[in-house]
């Protein structure tokens, strides 16, 4: 049993957080997800408000303001040539940086969904901390990402999986060769964002410096590529991609891969997303911050 989103209250039962994890990755519909949300009986808290307190309120995830006088923060368009052509992300630099004074860069990588708040929020975060962040949408084709995560999961459904990794490989690109870049170039991404940073750190060793995926399944691509330091961030009910680790774990050490994994217990996929249920803030806070030393020692 978990608590609500901001630790008070009755308490939401496991087996509905369960049954968000199969709805927000596909595996049953809205519908079917309702109706089974409508057979628990959770004292003192309605259907909708179970079912609004496992969906995203974004007004819950900021952070950083877009306006915080020590970043700045733009979109910008870039070449995509192996994926949609052209992709469009979220760019946030530090105060300070320039051609002269450059900093570290962190591509952030996001769920099924596209870029959402949420997301966007996280490159804020890291360039607060001092890094070129950039977030691109694969959601860009079909213009961007739509203002919700129901409409976007199915709109990200639609898309070559194949393409969504070269936008963000153009994107790892654009971020090694960026005046304001070191070239020093880390990623971090978030379940589907998790998958595609093991995907490029074994598709771009010579880009990728550090991946820190959270809750992300093993790459496609061969594992004995992977060049990068790898911080790996698991949540332990997790069953689903948790069972892809052992044999992902066995590949790395067979490749001899600088990596560490931590097990966060009694926290859900989708742990370090505040703006539903799913947040656990110490569990967030403590891989947010161990996130932050790895990059610091990685890229620095």
């Amino acid at each position: 049993m978990t608590e609500n989103v901001d630790g008070t209250g009755p308490k939401i039962p496991q087996q509905a957080f369960d049954w968000y994890d199969e709805y927000a990755h596909g595996d049953i519909d809205r519908r079917t997800f309702l109706k089974r949300l409508g057979t628990l009986g959770v004292a003192g808290l309605s259907l909708s408000a179970v079912a609004g307190a496992l969906i995203p309120n974004y007004a819950l995830a900021e952070q950083v303001s877009f306006n915080d006088p020590d970043i700045k923060a733009s979109y910008i368009e870039f070449d995509a040539p192996d994926g949609h052509g052209r992709a469009r992300g979220y760019l946030v630099v530090p105060a300070g940086v320039s051609a002269e004074k450059p900093a570290p860069a962190v591509l952030v990588a996001h769920e099924n969904r596209g870029l959402n708040p949420y997301v966007e929020d996280v490159a804020r975060r890291l360039a607060k901390a001092g890094y070129v962040a950039l977030a691109p949408d694969a959601l860009f084709s079909l213009g961007g990402y739509p203002g919700n995560d129901d409409e976007g999961r199915a709109m990200q459904k639609t898309l070559d999986g194949g393409k969504i990794e070269g936008d963000f490989v153009a994107a790892a690109k654009l971020l090694k060769a960026h005046e304001l870049s070191t070239g020093k170039v880390g990623m971090v991404g978030f379940c589907f964002g998790g998958y595609l940073s093991n995907q490029l750190a074994a598709l771009l060793p010579d880009t990728i410096v550090a991946a820190a995926p959270y809750y992300g399944t093993p790459p496609k691509a061969d594992i004995a590529n992977i060049k990068a330091a790898m911080q790996l961030h698991f949540a332990a009910l997790d069953e689903r991609v948790n069972g892809y680790w052992p044999d992902y774990e066995k590949a790395l050490k067979a490749a001899n891969t600088d990596y560490e994994a931590f097990v966060y217990p009694d926290v859900n996929h989708g742990f370090h997303n505040d703006s539903t249920a799913r947040y656990d803030e110490a569990r967030a806070e403590q891989a947010w911050q161990r996130t932050l030393e790895f990059f610091k020692a990685q890229l620095s």
